[in-house]
């Protein structure tokens, strides 16, 4: 007999997470950078959580940014061996945060589980700092995750697309190619990390921070679908190509994408950090 499976919001919201952490086996994921604010009091972690490093677990360490930008997909049976060392099954529930409203490694963790096929699989709302918020306690005690069986994957399950596809959708019209980098970086008149200023003809520029309001929350579902609606103009979204500066908050947008019940939009891992080292075309302005 086959049973109907509820599909899950990419979101939870911290008065949720503070009703299911006792009375659930949720499995909780830091994904903020370094782990000093981890470990630190001041900062600490959510009782349970256990770390994640962004460059030591979510990446493959690039040889030539150029091939592949700077933050590659590592080799999805190495991150199946990460998720057993985690504690992570296929049928466990999990929620990740950052302290960058989901934008810092929050994000790409959430879509690259998502990518092995997992659905319970969610994304705190606000972060650590909504956390705090609504009295959920802060600690500094270290976690050892129960380590279980690596996670049955052999490839990735959402949509991605090479260089060679972005310099065809660069000249296609019919093609959406969504820059989520700040404005300022869209335009040209600086780039703080990368070599080169500017972005890849025929993106559009809809920043990252567009999908938050004020407090660091995603905007409520309804905005979303306002905001993507009307970028996409109607368009499947399997004609859509997300990147950033290197493949993380790219996949902020295809979260929010998600939330706005817009799934499907092809993440462009290399993003800016390998088209601007590819000796391609270079856009600037509007």
């Amino acid at each position: 007999m086959e049973t109907s499976v509820t599909k899950m919001l990419p979101l939870i919201s911290a008065v949720d997470l503070s009703k299911q952490m006792s009375s659930s086996d949720i499995i909780i994921i830091d994904a903020r950078s370094g782990t000093d604010a981890y470990e630190r009091f001041s900062t600490g972690h959510i009782p349970g959580a256990v770390h994640i490093d962004l460059d030591k677990d979510l990446t493959q360490k690039p040889t030539d940014a150029a091939n592949g930008g700077r933050h590659p997909l590592p080799d999805i049976r190495n991150f199946g061996s990460l998720l057993g060392k985690l504690g992570i099954h296929p049928d466990s529930q999990v929620v990740v945060y950052d302290d960058k409203s989901g934008a810092n490694a929050a994000a790409r963790f959430w879509w690259m589980l998502k990518a092995t096929g997992h659905q319970k699989i969610q994304v705190l709302d606000g972060g650590l700092q909504a956390a705090a918020t609504v009295g959920i306690p802060i600690t500094s005690e270290i976690i050892v995750p129960h380590k279980v069986a690596d996670y049955p994957v052999d490839n990735w399950k959402l949509p991605t697309v090479s260089l060679e596809e972005v310099v065809k959708a660069s000249v296609d019209r019919n093609s959406i190619i969504i820059d989520v980098r700040e404005a300022y970086r869209y335009l040209g008149e600086s780039e703080p990390i990368d070599l080169v200023a500017g972005h890849i003809p025929n993106a559009i520029n809809i920043p990252y921070l567009k999908n938050l309001s004020p407090d660091g929350s995603y905007l409520p579902a309804e905005e979303l679908v306002a905001l993507y609606k009307a970028a996409l103009v109607d368009r499947n979204p399997g004609e859509v190509i997300v990147h950033c500066g290197s493949g993380v908050t790219g996949c902020h947008t295809l979260l929010a994408l998600e939330q706005a019940g817009i799934p499907g939009a092809n993440l462009y891992v290399g993003s800016w950090s390998e088209w601007s080292r590819n000796n391609l075309p270079i856009a600037l302005g509007t």
